[in-house]
């Protein structure tokens, strides 16, 4: 087994080892990895912080050996705290980085991380998190506050906070404690929503006041009550309440 750790900023995660494939997700500074498969130019991973797999070129990776991997699964994680801090390399240049980078891996490349990696562990530490990314526009399959997606916010504000969650809306919705009716709900709660075809696709972090912290469009608060998320720009429901689950 091969192992490594991403060495720039944010890599993508991509469904074939195709730079024009779909994304599937980003890997931030410093995620560890195991590689699966490999092409020329390609390794496919599978992320140990939530077991996504995909496709990432390989000079965007660093390899590491299996004892230094080790090592790195026995350290406590931790992660940049600001929506950019700066990781100053050996040979002196700066390299911008992102919220959620793994800064603890940066002696692993010689780095060292200039930034803020002090965490809450709380629901209101959630809840500070996802509001760094408010307005951040909508990627599917991004995890950083220049693009992100509905479960990739949700991951990341819980992730900040030292909270697994899964990767996708339908994974996370089998996490946690289900709540019978809204008033038993707090703020930072996930509020998971369904298509047409009952299926969840959609996910929140309730905030105080019946509002509730998503990514459609943007990050975004809108009005959340019993029916789901009410857009007051189009006066209208967004998106349709499956159930709110209690995972801390």
């Amino acid at each position: 087994m091969q192992y490594g750790i991403v060495l720039l900023s944010v890599v993508a995660l991509r469904n074939s080892p195709d730079s024009q494939s779909s994304l599937v997700t980003m890997a931030l500074y410093g995620a560890s990895f195991k590689i699966i498969d490999q092409r020329k130019f390609w390794f496919k991973i599978r992320l140990d912080f939530d077991a996504t797999e995909g496709w990432v070129e390989k000079n965007q990776l660093y390899e590491i050996s299996e004892e230094r991997y080790l090592h790195i699964q026995n350290t406590p994680p931790s992660y940049c705290q600001e929506l950019t801090g700066f990781i100053s390399k050996e040979d002196g240049t700066l390299m911008p980085v992102l919220l959620g980078a793994h800064t603890r891996q940066a002696a692993l490349l010689n780095h060292s991380f200039e930034g803020n990696t002090s965490v809450e562990a709380s629901k209101s530490g959630v809840i500070h998190t996802a509001l760094l990314y408010l307005n951040a526009p909508y990627l599917q399959g991004g995890m950083s506050p220049f693009g992100i997606d509905a479960s990739g916010l949700c991951q990341m504000a819980y992730k900040l906070n030292g909270y697994n969650l899964y990767r996708t809306a339908q994974e996370q919705s089998k996490q946690g404690e289900p709540l019978s009716f809204i008033e038993e709900s707090e703020a930072g709660d996930l509020a998971f929503f369904d298509n047409a075809e009952g299926l969840i696709d959609h996910v929140g972090i309730i905030l105080p006041d019946n509002h509730i912290i998503h990514c459609h469009g943007q990050v975004r608060i809108d009005r959340l009550d019993h029916t789901g998320i009410f857009n007051p720009q189009n006066n209208q429901y967004s998106h349709s309440l499956r159930v709110i689950k209690k995972v801390i």
